[in-house]
């Protein structure tokens, strides 16, 4: 066994303990072993990443043990890829709440990190169903820590809102499981591949209610409509680093729907197949109309990105509703784009309110220190986010709409459409508001404060990472047809799983 495999998941679940009970008095030895961890994590993620090209998916059998009986991770080119996309980002969001002090205005900042970290990564390697259920549950922890961090009411409630609402989608999760299990006798996921399509005609009709049940699970993971509730309040009350950081947190749900029925309940091997793409299109369209509709009403910047990152969402599972390999490797595509959009428009919305004492779309406020700065990394993410030429977002929504060719291309593309409109619109409102009124007022502008370089620095790493995409779509594009090929073989993935393992 390739032991690199489980090291996304020990090394943050091993540090988050000893940041806590070593330093926890100490925040610039907090802040080195934190970032040195997450820097690692990139390495290790990296080549992860070349380990999965042109290999077969690999295994780890924790304990030693076979499965379906024991615990599997298994990596194969999707996970190594959202894996990747999680260490970047997180390494860039730590980097950016060192820079802005995030990091000091709470404590166990960089542990609860660690730990969100470990529940990510545990959740795109693992391989069986139940597993995936813990991995939620660490991220449910993690997440509710680091959205208080800093304390107040507002925040206090939005947090324990945002755990009532998830601990509603866990006890879903665990009925889905226990009707899976039931009916199957399993919850390694590619044991599920194999026995989901031999079951007889009974056993399959309740098998679909605990995929019904899964789908609404990852509805609620995703923000998907009608269980995106949850999402613009937490979202923007969180801190900022800490919504950034959020942003890699929905793409577990549209993860989960990718591996869960690509792998298990794809159409054709199964009698549950077009149901979940007769459900998901729908919620999709809606999802992306409804996020469109909040980023033109929007009374606040974090609100309107908020917002924005459901329409994204929604742009993001119109694709996997497609259920092909090309609109797959178009989601996955989207998915990292809209990643890191949505945390670069996050920090310079926390860099505003920093200068500006508030988010709100008031032209009355005076000017504010580094407003054309941030003027300018703004316009750059609502033109990514808003799908406008020539970032990548325009590229992503191109290819969304190519793999969504069929009997309803006038409804998705029509939605697809004027929802980048009224995001346009919403976007345009509010940087005039915030940055461009704010020079009429009369009063006179705040002191130019010293900026803070390492947090101006990620962010400008963000954006330079979507240029990066949008220049290197071709080759990236490649890469997601063959993550997409590879999931729907599903033999391969099978095999690697269940096969006799030599002594």
């Amino acid at each position: 066994m390739n032991h690199w495999i489980i090291a996304p998941v020990i090394l943050p679940a091993m540090l988050a303990p000893f940041i806590v009970l070593a330093m926890r008095h100490d925040l610039g030895l907090q802040r080195i072993f934190s970032t040195l961890g997450t820097a690692a994590l990139v390495a290790i993620s990296a080549g992860l990443l070349v380990m999965s090209h042109g290999n077969p998916p690999e295994t780890y059998f924790l304990g030693n043990w076979d499965a379906p009986f024991g615990i599997v991770l298994v990596l194969d080119k999707l996970a190594a890829t959202m894996v990747l996309l999680t260490a970047v980002l997180a390494l860039m969001v730590q980097l950016y709440a060192i820079g802005s002090g995030w990091d000091a205005r709470g404590k166990h900042f960089h542990a609860l990190f660690q730990f969100q970290l470990m529940g990510v990564c545990g959740a795109f390697l693992t391989g069986d169903a139940f597993n995936l259920f813990v991995f939620f549950e660490v991220l449910l922890i993690a997440s509710y820590g680091l959205m208080i961090h800093g304390g107040g009411g507002a925040r206090l409630k939005a947090g324990v809102q945002y755990v009532a609402y998830n601990l509603l989608g866990s006890t879903l999760f665990l009925f889905a499981l226990a009707t899976i299990y039931a009916t199957t006798g399993t919850l390694n996921m590619a044991d599920l591949a194999v026995k989901a399509g031999q079951l007889a005609a009974e056993d399959a009709a309740l098998l679909r209610v605990g995929a019904v049940l899964l789908l609404l699970v990852f509805a609620v993971k995703g923000a998907l409509v009608p269980l995106q509730f949850w999402l613009p309040a937490t979202y923007a009350l969180a801190p900022g680093p800490v919504a950034a950081l959020f942003a890699i947190m929905t793409k577990v749900g549209a993860y989960a729907v990718i591996r869960f029925y690509t792998l298990i309940f794809p159409d054709g091997a199964t009698s549950t197949g077009m149901l979940y793409s007769e459900l998901l299109m729908p919620a999709a369209l809606v999802t992306l109309a409804l996020g469109a509709v909040g980023v033109l009403g929007a009374s606040g910047l974090a609100r309107q990105v908020a917002f924005a990152g459901i329409a994204s969402m929604g742009t993001l599972f119109i694709a996997v509703a497609a259920f092909t390999p090309q609109g797959i490797a178009a989601a996955l595509y989207y998915a990292v784009h809209s990643t890191i959009a949505t945390a670069l428009l996050f920090l310079v919305v926390d860099l505003v309110r920093a200068r500006r004492d508030s988010d709100t779309l008031d032209s009355t406020l005076p000017r504010f220190g580094q407003s054309g700065l941030l003027a300018a990394l703004f316009f750059g993410g609502a033109i990514a986010m808003a799908g406008m030429p020539p970032l990548s977002g325009f590229l992503g929504k191109l290819l969304v709409m190519d793999a969504t060719r069929g009997d309803q291309m006038a409804l998705i593309w029509g939605v697809i459409l004027v929802s980048s409109l009224l995001i346009v619109v919403g976007f345009a409102r509010a940087g005039s508001t915030v940055f461009w009124k704010c020079h009429a007022v009369s009063e006179p502008a705040e002191p130019q404060s010293r900026p803070d370089l390492l947090a101006f620095a990620m962010v400008f790493a963000m954006l330079a990472a979507l240029v990066g995409l949008t220049l290197a779509a071709g080759p990236l594009m490649g890469w997601f047809d063959t993550v997409a090929e590879e999931l729907f073989a599903r033999s391969p993935y099978i095999d690697s799983v269940l096969a006799p393992r030599e002594e």
